[in-house]
C-alpha cells in the first residue's frame, strides 16, 4: 500500500513538472466506465471531454499555486502566568484565597480556574482573529483545518490550509516569521504540497456525476 500511495504521489509531482499545475485526485480515485465493452483509455477520454469546461475552470484556479500547511502554537504556561499578572479580577481573587478558610479557598481557587480558562479563551479568539487577518492577504484561500490536542505546554491555536500563488510564498514566509518572534507563540510552515484542500469537493462532484 505504501509503495502505491507513493507512486501516486510520484505521478502528481512528475505532471506537475511537466505541466506546471496538477489536480490532484486522492489516491484509489476510481473513474466507473458506462459499460464493460468501453476501454480504459476511452473512459478516460469520455469523463476528459464531459467535464471539460469544469475541469478547466479548477485548473485555472489552481495555475501556480501549492498548497502550504499553517500550524500556529502558543506556550499555555508562559502566556497563563502573562494572564495572571495583567488580569486585575485573577490578582483580586488570589488575594482573597490567602485570607480563606481552607473549604472556601478550594471554592475562590475553583472561581480562579474558570476565570482564567475564561481569559484565555478571550485571547485565543482575538490571536485567532488577529493571525487569519495577517495571513489571508498572502494566500489566495484557506482552508480552517480542526486543530489538534495539545502537545505537552505547546497548544494548537489554528490549523489552516493555504492556497497560495507561488509569487506570495516569501511574503507569506515573512509573515509566519513575525508571529514566530512573537514572545510565546511558534510556527509550523510546511508545503508545498498539491492542493487537495482546494480541489476535494469539486473532484468528488466530478466522480458522483
Amino acid at each position: 500500500m505504501k509503495r502505491w500511495v507513493s507512486a501516486h504521489q510520484s505521478v502528481l509531482d512528475e505532471a506537475k513538472e511537466r505541466f506546471g499545475a496538477v489536480i490532484p485526485f486522492g489516491f484509489d480515485t476510481i473513474l466507473q466506465p458506462g459499460d464493460e465493452a468501453t476501454s480504459p483509455d476511452q473512459v478516460v477520454k469520455d469523463w476528459l471531454k464531459g467535464d471539460y469546461e469544469r475541469l478547466r475552470s479548477i485548473m485555472e484556479r489552481i495555475k501556480d499555486r501549492d498548497e502550504y500547511g499553517v500550524q500556529i502554537f502558543y506556550a499555555l504556561g508562559l502566556i497563563g502566568r502573562q494572564i495572571a499578572e495583567q488580569s486585575q479580577e485573577i490578582q483580586k481573587l488570589k488575594g482573597e484565597i490567602a485570607t480563606k478558610s481552607p473549604g472556601m479557598a478550594y471554592i475562590y481557587r475553583q472561581k480562579l480556574e474558570k476565570v482564567a480558562k475564561a481569559e484565555m479563551e478571550k485571547l485565543a479568539d482575538s490571536w485567532f482573529k488577529d493571525f487569519y487577518g495577517r495571513i489571508k492577504p498572502h494566500c489566495d484561500d484557506i482552508v480552517i483545518e480542526k486543530t489538534r490536542k495539545a502537545d505537552g505546554d505547546r497548544v494548537m491555536l489554528l490549523n489552516f490550509s493555504c492556497l497560495v500563488h507561488k509569487e506570495k510564498v516569501d511574503s507569506l514566509g515573512r509573515e509566519l516569521e513575525e508571529i514566530n518572534n512573537m514572545d510565546g507563540f511558534s510556527i509550523h510552515f510546511s508545503g508545498p504540497w498539491p492542493p487537495y484542500s482546494f480541489v476535494a469537493k469539486a473532484v468528488v462532484s466530478i466522480k458522483g456525476e
